[in-house]
């Protein structure tokens, strides 16, 4: 693991806040020299601190009206069982993020679809159909209260 000095983490507030930003607005932000900046980033993402970058795009304004927490819980957990479920996760752009989890259930989802009948067609017709399959339990999302990227960095 890389170790963080303080200019890194103000770098990384930085870019967390403007993620489009140039390496001179982040270099006027963190105080530092573009290059400086420039070295800086290269070192965080080849060490895999920046793991990429990305648009976030606000569901409801590209037709996905529908977020789901769905909690699913196998049978058992036999590598055929899991690799079959993992292979499902990794394929479904529905899917958008897969936690395996402690408690009542062994997963926890974040699904995405258009409508209802999308959703409970992708349940129905892919989810509920891999092996091994126990249970899946989903709670429709009404109103996202909060919703951020930005990792609370020390400092």
């Amino acid at each position: 693991m890389i170790e963080l000095d303080p200019a890194d983490l103000r770098l990384l507030a930085a870019l967390q806040r403007q993620g489009r930003a140039s390496n001179i607005l982040l270099a006027e932000a963190v105080a530092a020299s573009p290059s400086q900046v420039g070295r800086r980033l290269a070192r965080l993402e080849e060490a895999g601190v920046i793991e990429g970058y990305a648009a976030l795009l606000r569901p409801e304004a590209v037709g996905l009206s529908v977020m789901a927490i769905t909690l699913v819980s196998l049978e058992r957990h036999a590598e055929e069982i899991v690799q079959g479920f993992q292979t499902l996760v990794r394929q479904a752009p529905e899917i958008l993020d897969c936690y395996s989890i402690t408690g009542e259930a062994d997963f926890m989802l974040r699904i995405v679809a258009a409508d209802l009948g999308q959703f409970a067609d992708f349940i129905s017709r892919r989810l509920l159909r891999v092996p091994g399959m126990r249970s899946v339990r989903s709670s429709i999302v009404l109103e996202r209260i909060k919703h951020t990227t930005a990792l609370p960095l020390p400092g």
